[in-house]
């Protein structure tokens, strides 16, 4: 697979920019006349991986977070979002339905499951004190 295009943004881990971050990502992902349902897929996928970042990772201080997109020459889009923050302890356990480290009346715990359930796949890596990189792909083929 060949690189065609690239953006990299680093927003302030602020309430409210999880919706901007959704709104790039889908205008760059344009070009390649995804289907209304993939770039749904997508926005929401972002929207989800921006708000844990948002949420979870710098509970004590400000920070940001960095959203890379790469666009393939297949019509691969691969979509990294990471933080600097305090990462998580045990990531299998993060990734299981209904899992939170808030209060379940202020967050279902649904953020991996509903990533998983819109992208073809997702990785991520946590180091507890040093940050987390979760990295999403979607197929944009006409038949993906």
């Amino acid at each position: 697979m060949k690189v065609t295009n690239h953006v990299r943004m680093v927003l302030p881990a602020e309430v409210g920019n999880e919706g901007f971050a959704r709104a790039a990502v889908a205008a760059f992902c344009a070009p390649l006349c995804p289907t209304v349902e993939q770039i749904n897929d997508i926005k929401t996928a972002v929207s989800e991986a921006v708000t844990n970042a948002i949420v979870h990772a710098y509970p004590e201080k400000k920070g940001e977070i960095t959203v890379e997109v790469v666009i393939y020459d297949d019509k691969m889009v691969s979509i990294r979002v990471s933080d600097e923050g305090i990462g998580m302890a045990n990531v299998d356990e993060a990734r299981k339905p209904f899992y939170t480290t808030k209060s379940a009346n202020e967050h279902s715990g649904m953020g991996f499951t509903i990533m998983e359930a819109f992208m073809d796949a997702i990785d991520v890596a946590s180091e507890l004190g040093g940050g987390t990189i979760l990295t999403m792909r979607k197929n944009l083929k006409e038949n993906a």
